[in-house]
């Protein structure tokens, strides 16, 4: 019989801690929701003392998912605990999460503390973590360039406190997979009491390891999996959940392992994610990549058309990809419409959002020969990641060329009434910015620009992101259209309400 494996879920804690991405309270409840959907066992939905947004964060997710373990973070002191426990505890299955670093490096330039410290340090809190919550996760920050004696030390009587999973991180993407395989497995024969708790494992990519070694930790006696959607994390990012349910379910044969993940819903998570983070995944990345199933070769498509097998290992249906074409133009109705976004796996959306995406779609047509699954891809994940308006963007015009000034011309609409500004710029779309940030009464600090067409040809859809930053904050924008002038204006206005939600309407300026 198959064992079956625990996954936990840290995109919205690790994740979100990816240089430039900062989630508002609606994106991570709706990511939280896909991971529902998916089938992950843990979420853990963030590090409820960083700050108040994060708390606010945590408890949400806390209250609106269910059937699905709720964790916190928190560093093994009292009042973080207090706070983890404050976030989660209206959770079906609230769990705290508390850790320590126990490698020599961590302890003696870090903490400043000795392994008796440290030991003390950890059973303490366990013990003070366990009167909230029956479920405690210890963590050994950095427990890959750890001595091994301490590390089975430590467990052992955490475990003793009342731990309920005990966590193994590669914090810093170090180990190799014969060596962090054989690291578990000396915790399972040498802690007495191991039977008694789930082994988990956090495994980071330095090295681009990092699914490499949750594997090898998994053939070794671990039982839960930490993993992020896309990879996200800090440095180089975290073991990809994708990529781990799928190596575990394409060599069933060698693993014989099961797990509760619904591949089928991999793909729209990815895709939910990307979107919402601002952070693309590249073509020929494993699972989810744009490439991933794309054949160009003569050979390789001669070979696929005879048996598919030949050069795919897994199908692009088991992830949630669809090889079916459908021709949407703008002849077609609102039924063919909806139809199209059930078969791509867009199945709560509210009748309003799809009126709107419906418009959206329309407008599209009216401009393309043919509207793609990309195409419509790209519109709804602008629709899902919509903010409050506190400016809608009226018209914008724009005079350029090599031998003159650019200038721009742009009317928002702020409560009904039009607000028009102009300015100059180093090019058409600095232009745009700059009377854009006039007439919004709102600057900000554009840190990171990023084009690029959703489908091919003259007429592809133009998908812009932009990273702005305002007092120490970052906010990704998106904008959708044929004209990557108005895309790249949508997308910053976009990015300027998402400031104003953030901040208030008292960054305003009077204009």
């Amino acid at each position: 019989m198959s064992k079956i494996i625990k996954i936990f879920d840290t995109t919205l804690r690790d994740g979100e801690q990816t240089p430039g991405v900062n989630l508002n309270i609606q994106e991570k409840l709706e990511i939280a929701r896909q991971l529902e959907k998916v089938g992950v066992d843990v979420i853990e939905a963030g590090f409820a003392i960083a700050s108040p947004g994060d708390f606010e964060a945590v408890r949400t997710v806390a209250r609106n998912i269910k059937g699905v373990t709720i964790a916190s973070l928190s560093r093994a002191v009292e009042k973080d605990i207090d706070r983890a426990w404050e976030a989660v505890k209206d959770a079906e299955r609230p769990r705290i999460h508390t850790f320590i670093a126990t490698s020599d490096i961590h302890m003696k330039y870090k903490l400043k503390m000795t392994e008796e410290e440290v030991l003390e340090r950890a059973v303490a809190c366990v013990r003070y973590a366990k009167k909230y919550c029956e479920d405690i996760e210890f963590s050994a920050e950095d427990a890959s360039r750890s001595r091994d004696e301490f590390l089975y030390r430590i467990f052992e009587e955490v475990i003793k406190a009342g731990a309920t999973v005990i966590n193994i991180p590669d914090t810093v993407g170090y180990a190799a997979p014969a060596e962090f395989g054989k690291l578990i497995r000396g915790i399972r024969e040498n802690v007495a009491n191991i039977n008694k708790v789930d082994i988990s494992v956090h495994c980071h990519n330095d090295l681009g390891l990092a699914v490499a070694n949750t594997l090898a930790a998994m053939e070794n006696g671990a039982t839960q999996l930490e993993c992020t959607i896309n990879g996200l994390g800090e440095r180089a990012g975290n073991a990809a959940m994708e990529e781990v349910i799928m190596g575990i379910n394409t060599r069933k044969d060698f693993y014989n392992i099961t797990h509760k993940i619904d591949t089928t819903q991999i793909y729209r998570t990815s895709k939910l994610v990307s979107s919402l983070t601002g952070v693309n995944v590249q073509p020929n990345k494993a699972i989810v990549g744009a490439n991933a199933f794309a054949h160009e070769s003569g050979i390789h498509q001669h070979g696929v058309m005879a048996e598919k097998t030949t050069y795919e290992i897994m199908t692009p249906e088991s992830v949630g990809l669809t090889q079916n074409k459908m021709i949407l133009g703008k002849l077609s109705g609102r039924h063919a419409f909806e139809e199209r976004l059930k078969e791509l796996g867009y199945t709560t959306l509210t009748s309003a959002e799809i009126q709107s995406a419906f418009g959206k779609f329309k407008s599209l047509a009216d401009k393309k020969k043919e509207v793609t699954d990309r195409d419509i891809e790209a519109l709804i994940e602008v629709e899902v990641s919509e903010v409050a308006e506190f400016f809608e963007l009226e018209s914008f015009q724009i005079n350029s060329g090599n031998k003159v000034i650019a200038t721009s011309t742009v009317n928002l609409i702020r409560n009904g009434e039009g607000i028009t500004e102009a300015a100059t710029g180093d090019g058409p779309v600095d232009a745009a910015f700059n009377a854009m940030e006039r007439a919004a009464g709102v600057s900000v600090e554009l840190e990171a620009y990023n084009l690029r067409a959703v489908t091919e040809g003259k007429d592809a859809l133009g998908e812009v992101t932009v990273r702005v930053s305002k007092n120490g904050k970052t906010f990704v924008g998106r904008g959708v259209s044929t004209d990557v002038i108005e895309a790249s204006v949508k997308a910053y206005l976009n990015a300027i309400n998402r400031a104003i939600a953030d901040f208030g309407e008292g960054i305003i300026k009077a204009g």
